[in-house]
């Protein structure tokens, strides 16, 4: 989908940027160690609509300008800057897994709130000592020289990238797994997820969403390894206006497996507004 691709210079961060179709916006943010390839499946079924989708600082095709701003807020605050810059103004964000929590602290940034949609959304911490070591680790391999590289090295084998993702519970296509082996075998995109994890805080955002405005909507796939259902729901049940539907058969990247079973609960959500 290269032709649908430009460059955005919005400080500190040069954007890979995807834009097509016409009608109301929808922006699309995927998750830690994704890209924009990610939503390779799900585009071409939102007819009717003008869809943006956007690599993270550092991630895919972006690239980031200070990597001190790859926490949960500076990216949000960023991604708001780039959406004024740019005057994308959605009235739809969809984020798949730690997407779906830039989702929402953007849509708290956006007059009127924009709806949003969260696939196997990432809401949850760790609790307790995992609490605490988890993110001190990911810091500790953040800071390591050669880190990254060792990393891509490592793990950027057909085999390590197949194990990872069926880790995820999620069972993909040949040409979807050598899309996510090019992305492992990138030093700069291991290093700005490596970043991301290390920096990221879900708390505020977490405590804010009994008050959070906008009519969300949580799918999850109940195959899911990498964030159980129930963390959708749990959020779900916080919010003033949000559901939970769950999908048989699919993982964490279930948009990935079967657009067209996802695309059906989005389509209702959005299409009923």
């Amino acid at each position: 989908m290269a032709n649908l691709s430009r460059r955005v210079l919005c400080k500190p961060h040069r954007w890979h940027v995807q834009d097509t179709g016409t009608g109301p916006l929808v922006l699309l943010i995927h998750g830690a160690g994704g890209a924009t390839h990610s939503w390779r499946h799900l585009i071409p079924l939102l007819t009717g609509y003008r869809i943006v989708a956007v690599d993270l600082p550092g991630q895919g095709f972006s690239q980031c300008g200070a990597q001190e701003r790859c926490g949960l807020e500076p990216m949000a605050e960023d991604l708001h800057a780039l959406c004024y810059a740019e005057n994308l103004f959605p009235q739809v964000i969809i984020g798949h897994s730690a997407g779906a929590a830039i989702a929402l602290r953007m849509a708290e940034m956006i007059t009127p709130a924009p709806n949003v949609i969260g696939i196997n959304a990432a809401l949850d911490t760790f609790q307790g000592v995992a609490g605490v070591l988890f993110p001190l680790m990911a810091k500790t391999i953040a800071m390591m020289p050669m880190a990254a590289n060792i990393v891509s090295a490592t793990a950027s084998s057909n085999h390590s990238v197949g194990r990872i993702i069926k880790g995820t519970g999620s069972t993909l296509s040949p040409n979807d797994l050598e899309l996510y082996r090019r992305l492992v075998a990138s030093p700069t995109h291991v290093n700005a997820t490596l970043q991301m994890m290390a920096q990221w805080n879900l708390e505020p955002l977490l405590s804010r969403l009994p008050k959070h405005s906008s009519r969300a909507l949580f799918i999850t796939g109940d195959q899911d390894r990498a964030v159980p259902p129930t963390v959708s729901l749990r959020a779900a049940e916080r919010m003033n206006q949000a559901s939970w539907t769950t999908l048989p058969r699919l993982g964490h990247l279930a948009h990935e497996e079967n657009a067209n079973a996802v695309i059906t609960p989005i389509r209702a959500f959005i299409d009923s507004q």
